[in-house]
Formats: structure tokens, sequence, C-alpha cells
């Protein structure tokens, strides 16, 4: 085995069977187990490396399945992480608690902070004997956590390999046993390290030992195998997990990259379906991937899936960053024979490509879908949901007779949100220079405010409150009342032309839209609509940028694609569309 010298493999073999013989009965307070009904659960030690739901179950001699069925609702995931930040989660080793079992949790939770206490532990720079660790361990002020704290100080600072070795070859020897979350943090060392006989002697031991291992170090496997030249162990690993658990889109993704760095990429394609039809979503990152490692094939099958994720990208209103699109354009040029050619460009206002000459997509409903969409919000949206939660039917009812008694308008404002834009001024000013720039075209303003605004403060000056009163509508609305369904009422109320002002994203209300068709419509209408605020290079003034006469989504004709990008990866969804266009043209 690769995971202890040569001088100590073979004593620790014997230590390795003999801790498998006692294992199921001595050992099982140091598994995770906290999804099982375990006896004695009250001494398990519940630490969770990667995921909300960490377990592991040891071999039971008699052959008993103590495994039960986990639904999808019960298994926890943390899937938004990148490598760096799981990495973190190994090493400080976050909890997960049984809310069934008081006195552990508040002993963990002490154990927790102490461990942070030691955040500026230094790991050896090289190898130690056994009577060094144990001279380390007496004079170390836990001694019960001492060897968690050097794993996860050998994980933070990546302490070569060896140094990680000696340890476990020092507590395998002096316990008779190694820890599951030991083990745990010296694959996430292997993993970081790419050292991949390492990773495999891990699971072997792993595999004797426990029946079932948890979610967190499925992953570490999978990931550290699909990078190395055992990536087929990876998709192994993978068909392991389904049989206990949904693969996390991690997971998924690890596998992915694997087959396509390959080049097997209908394998690829099978695992990404796979991965939609268990509603994961995808990242940026693996979608990418199969644009770079497309570049050059030849077939028709291949060519149809990456337009599929072009029009993936389409329907989810996904803006690739300026890497990706790149991928893009550098596989489109890259197709034998398909004479495809991509610039960068900026739409005109009109909505024509100035490279292809193109005009894109009308942002403008039809009036049947505009009629569909405003009776669906309004009956799903702003009756359906917990409006009259965050306020009364009586208000809603009196805002309704206000707007029925004014409209239309041409621009709803939320007055509460536009005055935060400059934090270091005034919210009335900034409110104040909303409506004048918004004013300056002589159109009907109608601005959502709370009932606080009229009290006279340091931050709602009563007399630049009745100056903006005379270039706009304001409805007061109680303090804690929600301001969003009153958004989308009188937009919606005033027609097809009137636009709104607000940095809200609007997403609870689009997931309250039953059937994908009317959120489609929803978020269409959202991109037409939507005044961006932009704010000046010296910070001093108040831009809004008009809504778009064009669609702002990925875009074809067959023969052409136009793809907005952003300049830089957004990992939250942000309600601005991009202004920066790909075009790309196939030449006959």
């Amino acid at each position: 085995m690769a995971l202890f010298s040569q001088t100590t493999q073979q004593g620790f073999q014997a230590l390795l069977w003999k801790c498998r013989t006692f294992w199921p009965v001595s050992g099982c307070q140091q598994l995770f187990a906290v999804s099982f009904n375990i006896s004695n659960r009250e001494q398990v030690s519940y630490f969770n490396f990667m995921t909300s739901s960490s377990t592991a179950l040891p071999v039971d001699p008699k052959g008993t399945d103590v495994f039960p069925t986990k639904k999808r609702s019960e298994i926890g995931y943390e899937e938004e992480k990148g490598w760096d930040e799981k990495t973190k989660e190994i090493s400080e080793g976050k909890l997960s608690f049984s809310s069934s079992v008081e006195a552990p949790k508040k002993r963990l939770m002490s154990q927790v902070l102490s461990r942070h206490k030691f955040t500026n532990v230094r790991p050896p720079e090289k190898p130690l004997q056994a009577e060094e660790w144990n001279r380390l361990r007496q004079s170390f002020q836990s001694p019960g956590i001492f060897e968690e704290v050097m794993f996860n100080s050998m994980v933070r600072c990546n302490s070569p390999i060896d140094v990680a070795k000696s340890l476990l070859t020092h507590v395998a020897k002096s316990n008779g046993d190694i820890a599951y979350k030991l083990l745990v943090k010296y694959l996430a060392l292997c993993v970081q390290q790419g050292q991949t006989s390492e990773i495999r002697d891990v699971y072997d031991i792993m595999k004797i030992r426990f029946k079932v291992l948890e979610s967190g170090a499925y992953s570490l496997l999978i990931r550290g195998l699909s990078n190395s030249d055992q990536w087929r162990m990876a998709l192994t690993l993978l068909e392991e997990v389904k049989k206990i658990m949904i693969p996390s889109r991690t997971n998924y993704e690890s596998c992915i990259k694997a087959a396509s760095r390959h080049q097997e990429m209908n394998l690829a394609f099978e695992l990404y379906h796979e991965m939609l039809a268990k509603d994961l979503v995808p990242t940026l990152d693996v979608l990418q991937a199969f644009f770079d490692f497309s570049r050059g094939m030849k077939g028709a099958e291949l060519q149809k899936e990456l337009f599929g994720i072009l029009l993936y990208l389409r329907e989810n209103q996904i803006y690739p960053h300026k890497t990706f699109m790149r991928s893009i354009k550098l596989w489109f040029e890259s197709i034998p024979g398909g004479n495809w050619r991509g610039h960068l460009t900026n739409i005109k206002d009109s909505g024509q490509c100035p490279v292809c000459n193109h005009q894109l997509e009308d942002s403008d409903l039809t009036e049947e879908e505009y009629s569909n969409l405003s009776g669906r919000i309004i009956r799903d949206v702003i009756h359906g949901t917990d409006t009259f939660r965050k306020t009364s039917p009586q208000e809603f009812e009196a805002f309704q007779t206000f707007v029925e008694n004014r409209f239309p308008y041409d621009i709803v404002i939320d007055g509460l949100n536009v005055s935060h834009i400059r934090p270091r001024k005034m919210q009335c000013e900034n409110l104040f220079d909303a409506v004048n720039c918004l004013a300056k075209e002589n159109v009907r303003l109608l601005v959502l405010g709370r009932k606080h605004m009229l009290i006279n403060s340091s931050n709602w000056r009563r007399e630049i409150m009745k100056e903006m009163q005379n270039k706009a509508d304001f409805f007061f609305a109680e303090n804690l009342s929600e301001d969003d369904a009153f958004l989308l009422y009188a937009t919606l109320r005033s027609g097809k032309h009137c636009k709104f002002v607000t940095r809200d994203f609007l997403r609870d209300h689009k997931a309250c839209l039953s059937d994908s068709l009317t959120r489609h419509l929803f978020c269409k209408w959202q991109r037409g609509h939507q005044i961006v605020f932009s704010p000046s290079v010296e910070g001093k003034h108040i831009n809004f940028l008009p809504a778009f006469r064009y669609d702002c989504v990925v875009q074809t004709t067959g023969d052409t694609w136009h793809i907005p990008y952003k300049d830089t990866f957004e990992e939250k969804y942000s309600y601005r569309v991009p202004r920066k266009w790909l075009c790309i043209q196939q030449k006959r």
C-alpha cells in the first residue's frame, strides 16, 4: 500500500485487520451516524465535512442491513460552494445536529468553539516519529482533539503527504484504529494534491471498515479519481452513490468533466441529461467544459447536443461570462466544414445587429400573451400567495381603487428600494434625484412609498417630499407592508407600455407561477419592462438605462446565433441584463 512507508506497512496492516475484527462494537462511537437509528446514538460524534448529512456505517459482522431508504427531501446538500470552500469545511469540521439530543449538541458546540481557537496551529514540516508526536500531543492545550486540529492544519497548509502519513500511522498504532473523521481529512489532503494512489488506498481501507460511506467521502473520492487516469473508477463510485442517495451536482460534474476530458462525449452528455432529470442545475463551469472539449470534433449528434445547451441558456435566462463566451465562439469556429465566424458587438437600440444586420426578437408580448400573463400574475402571485400576510385586504383594496382612479402610468417606482441606491446619501435625496431623472420626458410616475416617509426625519425631509409629490403620484402603504404586489399590479394595470423601477429580482413571484410557459412570459416581460439603475462614474448622479426594445436572451435563426454575455462571472442571479453580444454567422 502507498498509504504507509515500507517500514510500517506490515504493522499497520495487522492493526487494520485487528480493527476490522473489533470495529463494529468498539468503534461505532467514532462513526458518522446522523441519519441512522444506531444504538447509543447520544455517544456518536456528529461531524459534518462536506454536506449537511454525513453518515457512515461500520461493517455489520452479522450481515444485518441497517441502512434505511432515504428520500431525496431528507438528504442535505451544499452544492454551491467551490473546491476551496469545501476543503475549508472539511478541515474545520462543520456540524449537523439532531434536534432531539440537546446535551450532545451543547458538548459538540463547545468542541467546535474550542477548535476555532487553534486555527493558527502550524503542522510540522517533516514526518515525526511516535515519540515526537506523543510529546506534541502532551504539550497541546486540548489533547483530546489534537489529531483533528493537526489534520485541519495540514489541509489548510497543504502539508506534504508524508507528514500526514506519519501522524496517521502513529494514531493507528496508539489507538488500534483510525477514526472515520481522520480518514476523511487525510483523504481531503490527498485529493487536494492529486495523490491518486493514496486516494485508492484510503478507499480500500474504507471499503473494508465501513458498509456505507457518507456523501462527503463519496464526493472527495469521485472528485479525486475523476481527475486521474483512473477516472472510470469515479463512474463506478457514482453508480454506488445512486444506490443509496441522489448524487450531488458536484458528483455528476466531476464525472462529466472526466468523460469530456477523455473525448467520451456521448457518456458526458448521458450524465448531463441524467443530472437535469434529477433537477440538479449545472454550473456554467461544466457547460463551458462541453464546448472546450468538443472543439474540432465532428458529428451531427454532438452539434445538436451543444446547440441544446445554448437553448438551455435561453430558456433559463442564463448569461455566459466572457470566458465561457470565448469557448462558445472557438467551438463554432472549429467545427470542420462549418464555416462559422464570430464577432463581438453591441446591439443597436432598434434591436438590429450591426454585424449581420439581423433584427433581434421584440421584447414586447402579444396582446394575448400580455392578457394571459396579467391574469395569471393577479390570480397566482397577488391573490394566490402570502400577499395578505404582509398587507391587509383592506389596504390592497384601497390601493386598487387608487390606481383605478388615476391609471394609466408610464413608470411605477419602488420608492423604498430606490431610496437606498446610494448609501451615503439621504434616502429622500436618492428618491428625489430618481424622480427628477425619470420625470424629464414628461411621463406619468407612480411612487410606492411607506407611511414613515411622511414623518419629518434626518432621512425624510418634509419639504423634499412635498416637492416630489408635485412631480409624481404617491401611494403610502403601511410600514410593514410588502410592496412587490403593489408594484406588479399597478404596472400591469397600466398597460403594455408601462415600465417599473426596482432593484429586486422578483424571483419569488416568478416561482409562484405554476407552469413553465407563464414563467417564460414573466421573464420576457420583466426583461423588457424593468428599468435598470446605472451609477455615474463619480457616484454623484443617478442614471437609468432604458428597458430594451429587443429580447435579451440567446437567439438563433439557424445560420446565425446571438448570445448576450457578461464581462465577469456572477454567481448570484441579477436583474441586470448584459449589453454585450456575440454574433455568430455561418457563411454559405
